[in-house]
């Protein structure tokens, strides 16, 4: 049996990666999948290719640091397809860097995307959730919300934020799931806005030994497609050989 079937999922960060792989996975299983990201482009042609598969898919820009952006995503979804089942909130950036360069604006620009962006999707969809009596958070932390490494620091920060945010909400929460998605080294995007050439090599490294994101997308199906009096509270995914 398919609990996934008919679901309306919004993702955000859905042009790439994780969010990209996620949304093709979920709609494959009969959910109506809901994109968000700021290249509206990308999430175009990734509507326009789930619909000729035979999956249902609306998508709209949003901005995670914006909370009337993400209001309006949330309420775009309801008005979509009648009801918001799960909200995953996969938007985030990594501009790794060493303390010592005091990359300011890049640690801000963090905990405005990973930070915030989560929060605002809590705040929006969390109303919806509560007059439906169901509902369901996923949020995407990191295996950096268990870890820190050189360069790190201030992203790891902003990945243990999700954690304990997450962990806060599912203890209140009552008729809500909430869904930890802890990724280990995965082949994205993720990075790509790094601006320390030592941090870029670093990166390239761990890059050496990854996951598809196919294999996060099969984690947020897992947590997903479970009776509603299961929640699976967090899914740490890493590859096999790797220590991150």
């Amino acid at each position: 049996m398919s609990y996934i079937n008919a679901k309306t999922i919004a993702i955000t960060g859905a042009s790439s990666g994780i969010g990209e792989a996620t949304a093709k996975l979920l709609a494959q299983y009969g959910a109506q999948v809901v994109l968000g990201a700021r290249r509206t482009d990308r999430l175009e042609t990734l509507a326009a290719d789930i619909i000729k598969a035979g999956g249902r898919a609306g998508f709209t820009k949003v901005d995670v640091t914006d909370a009337a952006s993400v209001q309006a995503f949330i309420d775009f979804a309801v008005a979509s397809f009648g009801k918001l089942d799960v909200l995953y909130s996969n938007a985030g950036v990594m501009p790794l860097s060493m303390m010592t360069s005091r990359k300011v604006d890049e640690w801000n620009n963090m905990i405005d995307v990973n930070i915030r962006g989560v929060l605002n999707g809590i705040a929006a969809a969390l109303p919806v959730f509560e007059q439906q009596g169901f509902g369901h958070f996923i949020n995407t932390a990191s295996i950096g919300a268990h870890v820190v490494v050189p360069t790190g620091a201030v992203y790891c920060a902003t990945k243990y934020a999700v954690w304990a945010i997450s962990e806060g909400l599912r203890q209140e929460a009552k008729n809500v799931r909430v869904t930890i998605i802890s990724p280990g080294v995965v082949a994205t995007e993720l990075g790509h806005d790094i601006s320390e050439d030592a941090s870029k090599g670093a990166l390239a490294d761990f890059r050496k030994i990854a996951l598809t994101p196919d294999a996060i997308a099969r984690g947020v199906l897992y947590a997903i497609d479970q009776p509603s009096d299961v929640d699976v509270n967090e899914v740490i995914i890493r590859p096999t050989a790797s220590a991150f």
